[in-house]
């Protein structure tokens, strides 16, 4: 099952400003949006100075507003279907690598369906082995029948010796007080 219908994903480099568009087909989707800010291990250029994230609809008001982030990860409701602006500002006196997702989908909990679409999965696996379980477990309980059974022969055979010894016991004791 495809959950999302659309998905972007790039990664660049920014020095001042940059801004993409995405189009967006229907009032009502959901659009997840992530990016992460790529730091690089030299000693020159190590900052914690993030990006400024703006995305605005198609009639240029602001929808949402990042500042000065590393990482960020956020989902808004399309209002009105059209071209959506994300704008990235870089204050750092360097250049910065970002990678940049957009997903469009109709569900408004992404997360929560890659979870249901986990425990699907568990539960088709559990599924697939309910034959063997089944069959295990007729042969466990014909077993225990028959345990059953069994020691239930075995009490009675005991019980039967039981009073065939105590009888006999009796007899003797009987017969030799009689003299």
């Amino acid at each position: 099952m495809l959950l999302l219908r659309d998905a972007a994903a790039i990664r660049f480099v920014i020095d001042r400003e940059e801004c993409f568009s995405h189009s967006v087909d229907y009032e009502g989707d959901t659009v997840h949006v992530s990016f992460v800010v790529i730091k690089a291990d030299t000693p020159w250029h190590y900052t914690q100075d993030g990006v400024d994230l703006v995305v605005k609809d198609p009639r240029g008001d602001q929808i949402h507003d990042s500042r000065d982030k590393i990482s960020d990860k956020f989902e808004f409701t399309v209002r009105k279907r059209d071209v959506h602006r994300f704008c990235f500002t870089n204050k750092s006196p360097y250049h910065e690598t970002v990678d940049f997702d957009v997903h469009v989908g109709h569900f408004s909990y992404f997360d929560q369906h890659a979870k249901d679409a986990k425990h699907v999965l568990l539960l088709k696996v559990q599924c697939f082995f309910l034959p063997y379980h089944d069959a295990v477990n007729e042969n466990m309980s014909r077993r225990a029948v028959h345990k059953a059974l069994f020691e239930s022969a075995g009490l009675v055979a005991a019980s039967v010796v039981q009073v065939f010894l105590m009888h006999r016991l009796f007899e003797r004791k009987l017969g030799t007080s009689r003299v």
